[in-house]
């Protein structure tokens, strides 16, 4: 590690400030008049999807073709120009899809009867391989009897079919309701339109959001961000960035997925593999399920057209494979986890989406529910979306160690601490993170809201975190004892008294009033520990009146007693003159944290009779471990005699 504590500068030790506990996490409560406006606006959305699906599609491929805007613009490229190219490029794709999507089912439907005895072979197959399966017999009754009726259906055909002239059959008569045609033909051809006249609202909206897109954005600043105009910029930089570019990204990994699943489906004979390449394409828009949806119809199909199981086996590798490289090596070459959203937000974002638009919801519940993150982000009443939707963490690391020793989990707290010190020191992270989460188990302990229980709970399991870092202690002792530039390893290769100093240095840490201050005592032994001195320890009982001469002080070059209480300057005054009248050559130091946060200490030095004091675990090492003469006792004045000798002169 290479820490040489004695001769190097304050600064080249970690120090961060204790937190302000009120400001650590800006709380976000969902008030009864929130969730009314939610399901307000739930409602609205549900019932005017019809108005609603057709803007989110044209805002969202306003985001995603924003960018090849932008790019034509650069390129000097008119802005009409610019943006019908961009659209009409856009929507010629989309139409070339829809057409060769169209042929592909078509030509599907026709070939299905002939994979009807393919399925029922090989269900049968499996029926008498599990005969003892309830299942596979179920499933096979099931298949006879479908065959049967099938089978009955066809003769009946034929039968009604054949001549009858031994019976008379009933004429039929047909009642014929005469209507208006103009009525009809609006039956008929209004359902076709419907699809159409979307599709073509949603291209005049895209054209004209992409052509007034710097004003939209205006307008946007003026309505809802004019007293912010800083925070607005930065929810519509990020909004447009993380939702173009997840679009963007998705599609061309999509893209990358589908082209090798439909040559590989060719490859194998799997008939319309062009269906299934484009489908697995789109279906891959659907977080988590839609790929093993893109995987199920193809399987289906191999099933169904091989008298084997290779083929099905086959087409099964094809697909994991791919996902595999696609999920390790595609995706996060491309974009890695550029939406901000947890994987739990995004299944529940598809189910709430799919529930209020259907499949189209579905299509678009990521990119809809990354525009809601960025909201929660960036304004402050909707800040709770953040928090339960987003993938940033919600609580800093000192206040998720401080509810887990709270709560009296040692084991998920190392697990956190070894994942800090996989890049960090031991010191840094008592320095960044122990300290600062003892810090705010002190302030509760002040404000009355913890009971003895509970503060002896928190003491017992942070000591046992301390426990369970003495092996990642002993391998960076281990390190400095390698180092050559470290005062242990030099002690040996050299005389110098100043440097063998450092090594024989024996160092007492003390709490200084209760089971907290403990805590903090065993973190600064064990990082000096790290540091070559003889580290003992003692609890904070063993400082007061009628146990201190029980210390045994004849070894001890130095002491350091750790007050997390920055109120505590008497007990810390009585603590340094009851140690120093014991030995007056000891050297006695004070670990006490700022006021709010702050790093000058709440108390000076020569005000308590100490030889330093220290606010943060790093100047309380380098200190205790620094050569220098004990401070005195300073005499105190005693105002009293000396006026009562000025009164009466003969008491002498």
């Amino acid at each position: 590690m290479g820490k040489a504590v004695s001769g190097i500068d304050k600064s080249a030790i970690a120090r961060t400030a204790i937190p302000n506990v009120s400001g650590a996490l800006a709380a976000s409560t969902l008030s009864g008049r929130t969730i009314l406006i939610l399901i307000g606006v739930a409602v609205i959305l549900s019932v005017g999807q019809e108005v609603f699906i057709p803007l989110a599609l044209a805002l969202l491929l306003t985001f995603t073709l924003a960018p090849i805007v932008s790019f034509l613009r650069k390129r000097r490229v008119p802005k009409i120009a610019a943006v019908l190219m961009a659209v009409a490029s856009a929507f010629l794709v989309i139409a070339a899809f829809g057409f060769i999507v169209a042929g592909q089912v078509a030509n599907l439907a026709d070939n299905i009867p002939t994979y009807q005895r393919n399925i029922v072979t090989k269900v049968q197959a499996l029926s008498q391989a599990g005969s003892g399966n309830g299942v596979l017999e179920h499933i096979s009754k099931v298949v006879e009897r479908i065959g049967a009726e099938m089978q009955d259906t066809a003769e009946e055909s034929k039968e009604d079919a054949a001549p009858q002239s031994s019976r008379r059959d009933p004429m039929p008569v047909e009642i014929i309701t005469r209507s208006n045609p103009v009525q009809t033909l609006g039956n008929f051809i209004l359902p076709l339109i419907s699809p159409f006249a979307t599709a073509g609202l949603v291209i005049v909206l895209v054209v004209f959001m992409l052509l007034e897109r710097e004003d939209l954005r205006d307008r946007f600043i003026r309505l809802v961000g004019l007293g912010d105009l800083h925070r607005t910029t930065a929810a519509l930089q990020d909004a447009g960035k993380r939702v173009g570019k997840y679009l963007l990204m998705q599609l061309v990994v999509n893209a990358l997925y589908a082209l090798p699943i439909a040559v590989g489906l060719w490859f194998l004979g799997i008939p319309n593999a062009i269906l299934w390449g484009v489908l697995t394409l789109v279906l891959r828009f659907v977080p988590y399920i839609g790929p093993v949806i893109g995987m199920i119809l193809p399987l289906f199909l191999a099933l169904a057209i091989a008298p084997g199981w290779s083929l099905v086996a086959w087409v099964a590798a094809l697909f994991i494979v791919t996902e595999l490289v696609s999920n390790n090596v595609v995706e996060p070459w491309l974009y890695g986890s550029h939406t901000g959203l947890s994987p739990l937000a995004i299944i529940v974002s598809a189910i709430f989406w799919s529930w209020l638009w259907g499949p189209v919801g579905l299509m678009l519940s990521t990119p809809l529910t990354v525009c809601l993150v960025v909201l929660g982000r960036y304004v402050p009443q909707f800040s709770f979306l953040d928090v339960l939707l987003g993938n940033e963490p919600v609580l800093q690391p000192q206040e998720k160690l401080y509810q887990r020793l709270l709560a009296g989990d040692p084991n998920e707290a190392t697990d956190n601490a070894e994942d800090f010190l996989e890049s960090e020191y031991l010191l840094d992270y008592y320095e960044q993170v122990g300290f600062p989460a003892l810090k705010l188990g002190e302030m509760d302990r002040q404000r009355g809201v913890m009971t003895e229980a509970q503060i002896a709970l928190f003491a017992s399991t942070t000591q046992t975190l301390i426990g369970n870092l003495a092996e990642i202690a002993n391998e960076e002792e281990a390190e400095d004892n390698q180092d050559p530039t470290a005062p242990a390893a030099l002690e040996e290769a050299t005389e110098d008294p100043d440097l063998s100093a450092v090594k024989r240095k024996s160092v007492l840490c003390i709490g200084g009033r209760g089971a907290i201050d403990d805590a903090a005592a065993s973190m600064i032994a064990q990082v000096l520990a790290i540091e070559g001195a003889t580290v003992s320890q003692a609890e904070h009982t063993m400082i007061s009146g009628p146990t201190i001469n029980l210390l045994r002080l004849a070894e001890i070059d130095t002491v350091v007693i750790a007050f997390l209480n920055s109120g505590s300057k008497a007990h810390a005054r009585q603590a340094v003159r009851r140690l120093k009248r014991q030995k007056p050559s000891l050297r006695v130091g004070i670990v006490m944290p700022g006021i709010g946060g702050a790093t000058e200490s709440p108390v000076a030095a020569e005000d308590i009779d100490a030889d330093f004091v220290a606010t943060g675990i790093g100047d309380a090492v380098q200190d205790a471990l620094s050569d220098g003469d004990a401070v005195a006792i300073k005499v105190t004045k005693r105002l009293g005699r000396a006026r009562e000798r000025k009164i009466n002169p003969l008491v002498a």
